[in-house]
């Protein structure tokens, strides 16, 4: 083997090896936890290769007698396979918490077939009269159906991000298993607060109610789905259906809900807000300065408008004060009523909670709460948290990534619990 072939393998080993490396990384500096999010989230993703990579890289090591090819082989095929080996199984949760009898996936269709409808028009937006839009994802025609039907809500921090935002795998697989689902486009910030997206979702819930005879929707059977900000949005909805400033303006009718999944929710507005202040500068001046104009290009948060004049520290610092209005000294009771932690009572209906461990925005230690509260309040509620793993996890390559793959089979055996 040439010289030049092999400084070409040891560089590919070491690259698969730093990359399987990456995602047991987990830095307590802020500004390093944003600079490696994607980086981390994509590295997880493509376990499955860096497995393989590693082990052909191990076994060209042996074959040619290049002892630190072979090591660097080994060591990121070793790394990729711990992390895939310690993704939790959630189904002795669903076991004590749900009917065990039913834990199987619905039969679903088999020609694979869909029936998409774009940006359908579910009612005014309360605020600026413009059109709620929403995309519909169905069965073909003729193909079995569950009677469920799915809504939901994107993520990205209440200001930026839209429907059909790297979700079409997840809902043709939703599809497949015969659920019909709304993938609805709610207002955003600056131009709706976050109690006006929650009415946009109760607005979802009564347009699928209202038709659902014709999407083939049992009423009763219908499921909140989000991601991040969506999966706020999502429990608020459910676990609080009858608070007045949730309300859409002019409508009325059962907002109830059969379930509601959670994919890395914020829980709690007050301990987010924490977060945030608890966060700022902690390393280098250039390490900082790009982690923030990271934060700001992801959230589009310039100009960003501010709660109050003269306000001190980051974008990132300041952005449930802009967001909410103020500060948690400010307006305690605004943080209070859009937490959904606040809401939870023996009312709430069966929820299931897919978390990261490593979570950029900390969320898991508030996700965690959360899920004790509802246990002890009587619901049943499956908490599934993913060792090493970044928000986002479901979003990037759900056809290889191990962890989506095992995400979206806890949602397959929630929602036939559902169904």
């Amino acid at each position: 083997m040439g010289d030049m072939m092999k400084y070409t393998l040891r560089f590919l080993a070491l690259l698969s090896a730093i990359n399987a490396l990456l995602i047991f990384i987990r830095p307590g500096d802020r500004a390093i936890k944003l600079l490696i999010w994607f980086p981390k989230m994509i590295a997880a993703a493509l376990s499955p290769l860096l497995v393989v990579t590693g082990l052909l890289s191990a076994l060209l090591g042996i074959t040619k007698k290049d002892r630190i090819l072979a090591w660097m082989g080994f060591l990121g095929a070793g790394l990729a396979a711990r992390y895939m080996a310690e993704i939790p199984d959630g189904r002795p949760q669903f076991a004590s918490q749900l009917d065990p009898e039913k834990m199987a996936p619905l039969p679903g269709q088999m020609d694979g077939k869909v029936d998409f409808q774009p940006d359908l028009v579910l009612a005014q937006k309360p605020n600026t009269a413009k059109p709620l839009l929403a995309d519909l994802w169905q069965p073909s025609p003729g193909s079995w159906r569950s009677g469920l039907g799915i809504i939901y809500s994107h993520g990205s921090g209440w200001r930026v991000g839209d429907k059909d935002m790297l979700t079409r795998p997840f809902f043709r697989h939703l599809v497949e298993q015969g659920h019909t689902v709304l993938d609805i486009a709610y207002s955003l910030y600056p131009e709706a607060d976050l109690a006006t997206m929650v009415s946009e979702v109760n607005q979802a819930i009564l347009w699928m109610k209202k038709n659902s005879r014709a999407l083939q929707v049992n009423p009763e059977r219908v499921v909140l789905v989000g991601g991040s900000a969506g999966a706020h949005l999502s429990l608020l909805a459910a676990y609080a259906p009858q608070q007045p400033e949730f309300q859409p303006p002019g409508e009325s009718g059962d907002k109830t809900v059969r379930g509601v999944i959670a994919f890395y929710p914020v829980t709690d507005m007050q301990n987010s807000f924490a977060q945030t202040q608890d966060q700022g500068p902690q390393g280098s001046r250039l390490i900082d300065n790009l982690a923030d104009a990271l934060f700001n290009r992801i959230f589009n948060l310039h100009p960003a408008p501010k709660a109050t004049q003269g306000q001190q520290g980051s974008e990132y610092e300041n952005y449930l004060v802009n967001l909410l209005g103020g500060s948690l000294e400010e307006i305690p009771e605004i943080y209070k009523m859009l937490s959904p932690i606040t809401h939870v009572s023996k009312n709430c209906p069966p929820t299931l909670i897919l978390q990261g461990s490593d979570d950029v925005f900390e969320l898991a230690p508030a996700t965690r709460h959360l899920h004790r509260a509802l246990l002890e309040a009587g619901v049943p509620a499956i908490l599934v948290e993913y060792p090493h793993t970044e928000h986002g996890f479901d979003l990037i390559l759900p056809q290889i990534s191990p962890v989506a793959q095992a995400a979206t089979r806890e949602v397959d055996r929630f929602l036939a619990q559902m169904a």
